[in-house]
């Protein structure tokens, strides 16, 4: 056994992706769903006091008088588009998840809130419209690999209106600096977030060069093992000037995070306003 799991187990090539699917594991995904909306806990979204500060912002520097349609990407379970919907914006949210889908779609209907939600991957988006602005919210570009991240900008920049706006927010250096490298594994003998039977985790946290961070969980159970690896990737205002100016935007402006708060070198979210 631990001739076969010791393979498994070592530093995989940079952005290796997950072979499996987890959002759209029916046990996964129940577990990511609750994490959205625990509305104390910041592993999935962020806290429901920052995400009401945040949407109060962004209606301000671009209010739905000039900006009435917004496209919110990698959408979850609605916790923006619900509220960009009630500041009268018309709203499209696209996510991966089946299941945050699926309860985005009835918690909108329930609450008779006009929001249009596609299951579908985001780096093969293709909807028959175009929009004022776009949001990409709790640093997901970061957790795209360099290609993904340029294919992402492309069918961002062809989804908005000329002169439209996409807001997206990414760690800073300051987090990579806070980063702990560490190996621990732990027993969930009743099961847990990523089996509902008895596992066990091996957990790995380690730095890339360029910046770079991986999450890897091996997780053994009684029928299978499975590698899930999550990444991110770091920026310095350099570094995300020339991705997104190279894929054709123009920077409005820089921000510490996606409430409006003034960057500063102990940020540990960089967020920037682009135009296309």
């Amino acid at each position: 056994m631990l001739t076969e799991l010791t393979p498994l187990f070592k530093k995989p090539p940079l952005y290796t992706k997950t072979e499996i699917p987890f959002w759209d594991d029916e046990h996964i995904s129940l577990q990511m769903l609750n994490a959205h909306l625990n509305p104390n806990y910041d592993g999935a979204s962020r806290k429901l006091e920052f995400i009401e500060k945040s949407v109060d912002w962004i209606s301000k520097i671009l209010p739905s008088e000039h900006y009435p349609s917004v496209l919110d990407i990698g959408c979850g379970p609605g916790l923006y588009t619900e509220r960009y919907a009630k500041k009268g914006y018309r709203v499209v949210g696209v996510d991966f998840s089946h299941r945050s889908i699926n309860y985005a779609q009835m918690n909108a209907k329930r609450k008779g809130l006009p929001i249009d939600y596609f299951y579908q991957d985001y780096l093969k988006l293709s909807l028959d419209k175009k929009f004022d602005f776009a949001t990409m919210i709790y640093c997901d570009f970061g957790a795209l690999s360099t290609n993904d991240r340029k294919q992402l900008l492309k069918i961002i920049y062809q989804h908005l209106k000329p002169g439209g706006r996409f807001l997206l927010d990414v760690f800073s250096l300051t987090q990579l600096e806070n980063f702990q490298e560490s190996q621990t594994w732990e027993v969930c003998p009743d099961g847990g977030f990523w089996c509902p039977e008895n596992y066990i985790a091996l957990n790995r946290a380690c730095k890339y060069p360029d910046n770079v961070t991986l999450r890897q969980t091996l997780v053994i159970a009684k029928k299978k093992v499975s590698n899930y690896y999550l990444w991110d990737t770091y920026f310095s205002k350099k570094a995300l000037e020339e991705e997104t100016v190279g894929s054709g935007f123009k920077i409005c402006e820089y921000f510490g995070d996606v409430s409006g708060s003034t960057y500063s070198e102990h940020s540990s979210t960089l967020a920037v306003l682009l135009k296309k």
